[in-house]
């Protein structure tokens, strides 16, 4: 974007608050991938939908590319500004619309946070069940726009299984009201979920309407520590077979050690190789069946020790264990790899893994966690301090490239939760087909003509 055409946005929308100083474009310009430097012309922020389709328009009719931006803690570096394009940000679009209580409907703007619209749905006695541990910055678009997973997949799904309906500004300025907070609707294809998980290629998402559920049952948080990766996938069938898991969560004794370093208190007297910490619906019957399933697991030499939460106090604790790993590797600039498998494919694919990256990265650290219940697992290269920027990524990619082709033998996904983005864009073709790519590039150019939405994301142009 050339000054001439920051002037001609600023006379043809007066009113639009724009910014252009250094330190805001290097701030919206990137997500948590850190690899790329942002170089965004300037920093649009829109307070209303018709402001945001009045950029759109102006974008169209200046060739002008856009990136939408919410709360930019992706991992794949889809809310990536390098190649001065204009960033679209909601976070002034952060208003709660209203709740319908008989459809149990909340509305909300895209730049609301998801631990706003959690406050919004306990307020109403219900709650809204996709969680992780960026709630308190993650937007509640950019968590559609990526199909945001969580710690609680394996109980409530991703969070195309609770938008009832949203509205999307298209690539060519029109406002689609897509669901419609219908339940039934089998009127033709469901756009509502072309726009899901679309990482803004097809257009912005400024309007949500989410569906709530009841309040979470009474639970127990047990953590777990197991002697080796293989125990893991049969510890989670002895607690499945007994318990309504709201979560299952594995880490390495790397990720602990991260996350001690960064403050929290260490769960025993001793290091053990992996841990899980699982949550569950729970009163007294229950808790006895988990010491059960745990004094099994002991038995057969599945678990070495663990600890069963006495207060809420605890069981945060606990859980800190686990969400508190992103941020005290972050440091590291690691390479990450958030990859996901069919859950019976788990134990090979496993299996193939960890000997892949055991042999092709003995230099580095790997810290592993994920989320077992529903087959993701996310892989962190950590980057020596000593080493290259470039150099550190090019090693990484290579043992992608052979990860991606593990992953295809097993029917598994390069992307579970974070998107494709830039970092994942060249293994694509390793989840989808030719024709599915095509397909996708065919519904881009329908709703998105000029290809001006987060162009060279997800796939190149043709």
């Amino acid at each position: 974007m050339s000054d001439s055409h920051l002037l001609s946005l600023q006379a043809a929308l007066p009113t639009l608050r724009l910014l252009t100083d250094a330190a805001d474009l290097e701030h919206y310009g990137r997500d948590w991938t850190r690899r790329w430097a942002p170089a965004p012309m300037a920093i649009a922020l829109p307070d209303s939908v018709e402001e945001v389709q009045a950029i759109v328009r102006w974008a169209n009719a200046e060739n002008m590319a856009i990136v939408p931006s919410g709360g930019r803690t992706g991992l794949s570096g889809g809310a990536v500004a390098a190649r001065g394009e204009l960033v679209v940000s909601t976070a002034r679009l952060n208003r709660v619309l209203g709740f319908d209580p008989v459809d149990r409907i909340l509305a909300v703007q895209a730049g609301v946070p998801l631990q706003r619209v959690h406050e919004a749905a306990r307020s109403h006695g219900l709650q809204y069940p996709v969680d992780f541990a960026a709630r308190g910055s993650c937007s509640i678009g950019g968590t559609l726009a990526t199909n945001a997973g969580g710690i609680r997949v394996v109980r409530h799904g991703n969070t195309r299984h609770w938008v009832a309906g949203l509205k999307l500004v298209t690539g060519s300025g029109e406002l689609m009201d897509l669901g419609r907070g219908l339940v039934k609707d089998s009127s033709g294809y469901d756009l509502r979920h072309l726009a899901i998980a679309s990482e803004g290629t097809l257009g912005i998402i400024v309007e949500a309407s989410l569906r709530l559920t009841d309040p979470p049952p009474p639970t127990s948080v047990m953590l777990l520590a197991l002697p080796s990766f293989e125990a893991l996938m049969q510890v989670f069938a002895a607690f499945r077979a007994r318990l309504e898991l709201q979560a299952f969560e594995f880490f390495t004794d790397l990720a602990l050690k991260h996350v001690l370093a960064h403050g929290a208190q260490p769960p025993f007297a001793q290091a053990h190789p992996f841990y899980v910490v699982t949550e569950f619906a729970c009163d007294a019957a229950i808790e006895a069946g988990a010491l059960a399933a745990f004094e099994q697991c002991l038995e057969q030499g599945l678990a070495s020790d663990g600890v069963l939460a006495a207060s809420e106090a605890q069981a945060a604790q606990l859980w800190r264990l686990r969400e508190g790993i992103t941020e005290s590797i972050a440091r590291y600039l690691p390479y990450k790899n958030d990859v996901v498998v069919r859950v019976s494919a788990m134990p090979a694919f496993l299996r193939e893994t960890q000997a892949l990256l055991a042999e092709a990265y003995p230099q580095f650290e790997v810290v592993w966690f994920g989320h077992i219940g529903d087959g993701n697992l996310h892989i962190n290269v950590l980057k020596p301090e000593s080493m290259a920027q470039d150099a550190f990524v090019a090693d990484c990619e290579n043992v992608t490239a052979l990860l991606a082709q593990i992953l295809q033998a097993h029917g598994g996904s390069i992307s579970a939760e974070h998107g494709i983005g830039l970092v994942k864009k060249p293994y694509l073709s390793c989840t989808r087909s030719a024709a599915e790519i095509a397909a996708m590039r065919g519904i881009k150019a329908a709703l998105d003509p000029k290809g001006i939405m987060n162009p060279g994301k997800v796939f190149d142009a043709e």
